[in-house]
């Protein structure tokens, strides 16, 4: 089987192994054979090579895992020893050993759903991001009639825009240093700022402080307290942007004089939510088409990724289709 593994920074390796077979599943896992991929920008760390914390992440010029990085998977099941899949499903949801860019993948049954065929694979893949986007927006009180900022307007950060927008919020700032003012429009977006998020902190009025403030950004360890900074009094702040630190330096001042909620969390319960993110895709159509704007064949992994790395105005999701 054809996979992909990281030997240096921004350098993939296309190398074969021999095919992955039904003897290695555990109870409640599933064998995938590769249809389509995300790529996320957690996954960017690692393709210029940051080295992660999963176990097999010990190569000395590069992950060198096979599969590595990518989560964001479409497959058609081939075996299944879990309940809900049966041979022939086509899956979409998690690759769990963050190792789906390879032909065959094991994955754990509980973090992938069936899918409508009728949708194109790359479109499908865009179903798990949206899972985690409104999971997270479980997670924050009502939206309605609210003012939301959410910083860092790349692929996860527009659905952000998308998603506050549609449950009712009344204006949604989008906060980027890459002009995203075309697409913008697209995702819910009333006012795209084009700048960092610590310039488009120390010019905000009081009265334009949003209610919600939404970190979609992650990677270190600035943007949190801007995001802080940000919030009017008795607002709250979503950490969702993924932590390369153990330990955030915040203003606790400002937390407490504001009298500020700080919440985060990875996306739990996620059958469910990816079953909601279908349902949500549905009623709003043309959201996904508007949201793949790059696709590569799993001839192209290189290229898709240094696509990814680049601050392109016009890319939003790159998708990977075998």
């Amino acid at each position: 089987m054809w996979s992909y593994r990281l030997v240096a920074p921004y350098t993939f390796e296309r190398t074969n192994l021999p095919d992955t077979t039904a003897d290695v599943l555990r109870d409640g896992q599933v064998l995938l054979r590769f249809r389509a991929a995300g790529v996320c920008g957690s996954d960017l760390p690692g393709f210029r090579g940051t080295r992660g914390r999963l176990p097999g992440d010990t190569g000395r010029n590069g992950a060198e895992m096979p599969g590595f990085p990518i989560h964001e998977i479409v497959g058609e099941v081939l075996v299944s020893r879990h309940p809900e899949h049966r041979p022939g499903d086509h899956v979409v949801g998690w690759a769990s050993g963050f190792d789906g860019l390879q032909e065959l993948v094991v994955a754990d049954g509980a973090g992938l759903v069936s899918y409508d065929v009728s949708l194109a694979p790359q479109h499908a893949a865009a179903l798990q991001p949206l899972a985690c986007v409104l999971y997270a927006l479980e997670q924050l009180p009502d939206l309605t009639g609210r003012d939301v900022a959410v910083i860092g307007q790349g692929s996860i950060g527009l659905l952000f825009s998308y998603a506050a927008k549609a449950q009712g919020a009344r204006h949604v700032t989008g906060v980027d240093p890459v002009d995203r003012s075309d697409v913008a429009k697209l995702f819910g977006v009333d006012n795209a700022v084009r700048a960092t998020s610590d310039r488009w902190v120390s010019h905000l009025a009081p009265q334009e402080r949003p209610d919600v403030v939404i970190e979609a950004v992650g990677h270190q360890v600035a943007t949190l307290n801007h995001a802080i900074e940000a919030a009017a009094p008795g607002g709250t702040v979503f950490y969702f942007g993924v932590p390369d630190d153990d330990s955030y330096p915040i203003s606790m001042r400002t937390m407490l004089r504001n009298n500020l909620t700080l919440t985060s969390g990875i996306t739990l319960d996620r059958a469910r939510v990816l079953r909601c993110a279908d349902e949500f895709a549905r009623a709003h159509p043309g959201l996904l088409a508007d949201y793949v704007t790059h696709t590569f064949g799993v001839g192209e992994v290189q290229g898709a990724f240094e696509l990814a790395a680049r601050p392109v105005p016009d890319r939003v999701k790159i998708a990977i289709v075998a």
